[in-house]
């Protein structure tokens, strides 16, 4: 299952350089996780420093 940014986002951007398929850009407001892409790796949830990234 993908994982989802949730509102708690930052925007600080740290997640997006962990994601090892790019699935992770900058939306309007906060990042954004394309689940076609995603591979569920959890990488980007480990980095996030507040929390905001669950599976979804």
């Amino acid at each position: 299952m993908a994982y989802k940014i949730t509102d708690a986002c930052l925007s600080c951007g740290s997640c997006e350089d962990q994601c090892p398929v790019s699935a992770i850009s900058q939306g309007e407001g906060q990042y954004v996780i394309d689940a076609d892409t995603c591979i569920s790796c959890g990488s980007c949830a480990d980095q996030c420093p507040v929390g905001a990234i669950e599976e979804g």
